[in-house]
């Protein structure tokens, strides 16, 4: 470990993700606004290098379930967090819906992210496919944010330390502000990533934070071994919501890192009285079941078939469907066929629901292949973009027949949208942002229009219903 006395010793920085990731990875992001905001004023007080608040799970949630309006989550957040920088998740040209979105999209949603109050936006692929980050990146610099390019880490032959070099080096290229390594299924060991760190501290000058979860119970170890390799910033969640299938806790690292040259600093007095916040609200949703005792244990299979936690559970929820719980391994040693034969991607959404499905049918089929669903031809079509290995030729040719996949960035293949949508959504709108909100989730969006107009005008009793049930925590 030569390389410990070259790194400059200075305090790791926090990003807090109880207000996001915890609850998006532990509660199914049922945390309501309402719930929160008491707390920001104490938050902000922390010194947290910032705040991951947005993004990711909680759009959708926020229309679908609880019957708020994400815009107006993102400006009461804005008004509560006077001195800390506030972070969103963004799936590149995916925005935070299921599709890539025309670039006239992508950029208006950027632009009202930022003008709403978002500092930090994190933007990923779930290929690692650098083409479908340029105009988000693009745009995040236009308006004046901080562009956080993330990586999905993952494991097997494309994964080599010549590829994470190559890559980074060209989000440096590409104007990142920073980068992170987004290690989505908690794969990442201490002692690879003390290697990994050390390697991109040399290769680019950008910070580097890491992003971990505690599904196989090794990130706390991982991210003492990054920082001591030069990490700048590590993402945690305050206690209540944390490991598990969330981030580390932020207390426990707090404390491990005191005294030492990376001391964070921060008061542990401080988050003691945010942790007893989120307490209650952790304690009634394993109350009430909203959250599964499970997710809070240590699953080591994570390790052993290189399945996120999310992606095993699932599919056992395939297999019980078609009564064959009896074919779960031999469906976990389909996974990374399947996955070889689409070019090896790292296992995020949507590609780790697109590999699972395919390998649950090839399994029930007895015969690989003998379905493809839509998905699986889209990814083989190029369609969602480039994977980090070539794919199965054979089985391009099979779905595809004489259709020639796609070798360009696929959003080039969608027309302007902006326009059409502003028509469609125009008897509904009551604010700009509405036209995104549609974009991205055109009947669960109109289906909260009409709630928002029933409350307003207070000729639909059931409303106020509808919100109370939208609470189970």
């Amino acid at each position: 470990m030569e390389n410990m006395d070259k790194i400059a010793k200075k305090p790791v920085k926090i990003t807090e993700t109880v207000l996001r990731d915890g609850p998006q990875s532990l509660i199914a992001t049922r945390l309501g606004t309402e719930q929160m905001l008491p707390i920001v004023d104490k938050m902000d007080q922390v010194g947290y290098y910032s705040v991951e608040c947005w993004g990711g799970a909680t759009f959708d949630a926020c229309l679908r379930f609880l019957k708020e309006d994400p815009w107006d989550r993102l400006r009461k957040f804005r008004d509560g967090f006077k001195n800390t920088k506030l972070q969103m998740l963004l799936r590149g040209q995916n925005l935070l819906g299921y599709r890539h979105y025309a670039d006239d999209v992508v950029e208006y949603f950027v632009q009202k992210s930022i003008a709403n109050g978002i500092d930090i936006v994190r933007v990923f692929d779930a290929f690692n496919d650098l083409r479908n980050l340029e105009t988000s990146v693009r745009a995040i610099k236009k308006e004046g944010g901080h562009a956080q390019i993330a990586l999905s880490y993952s494991l097997g032959e494309a994964y080599t330390m010549d590829y994470w070099r190559d890559i980074v080096r060209r989000i440096q290229d590409l104007g990142a502000d920073s980068i992170c390594l987004k290690d989505m299924a908690g794969l990442m060991l201490p002692y690879p990533a003390y290697e990994l760190v050390s390697e991109l501290k040399k290769t680019v000058e950008i910070p580097i934070d890491l992003h971990s979860h505690f599904t196989a119970g090794l990130a706390t170890t991982t991210y003492v071994k990054a920082v001591e390799a030069g990490c700048d910033i590590i993402d945690t969640a305050m206690s209540p919501l944390a490991q598990g299938t969330s981030q580390p806790a932020t207390e426990v690292l707090v404390e491990m890192f005191k005294g030492t040259p990376w001391d964070t600093g921060l008061d542990q007095n401080l988050l003691a009285e945010i942790a007893e916040h989120f307490r209650p609200i952790r304690d009634k949703a394993l109350e009430t079941g909203l959250m599964n005792p499970k997710v809070l244990g240590v699953d080591i299979k994570t390790l052993m078939y290189q399945v996120p936690g999310g992606m095993l559970s699932n599919l056992m929820s395939q297999l019980k469907e078609q009564h064959a719980e009896d074919k779960y391994y031999e469906v976990l040693k389909e996974v990374p066929r399947v996955r070889k034969d689409l070019g090896e991607p790292p296992l995020v959404t949507p590609s780790s629901q697109i590999v699972g499905t395919q390998a649950v049918l090839n399994v029930l089929m007895g015969e690989r292949y003998k379905v493809i669903t839509k998905e699986t031809r889209g990814v083989l079509a190029g369609q969602y973009g480039r994977t980090p290995m070539p794919m199965n030729k054979e089985l391009q040719k099979k779905a595809l027949g004489d259709e020639a996949p796609i070798t360009c960035r696929p959003a080039d293949l969608i027309e302007p949208e902006l326009e059409k949508l502003e028509k469609e959504v125009a008897p509904y709108k009551q604010q700009d942002e509405d036209v995104l909100s549609y974009a991205l989730f055109p009947q669960v969006a109109m289906d909260f229009f009409k709630y928002r107009e029933a409350q307003q005008t207070g000729i639909d009793a059931k409303a106020a219903d509808v919100k109370n049930k939208a609470y189970p925590v």
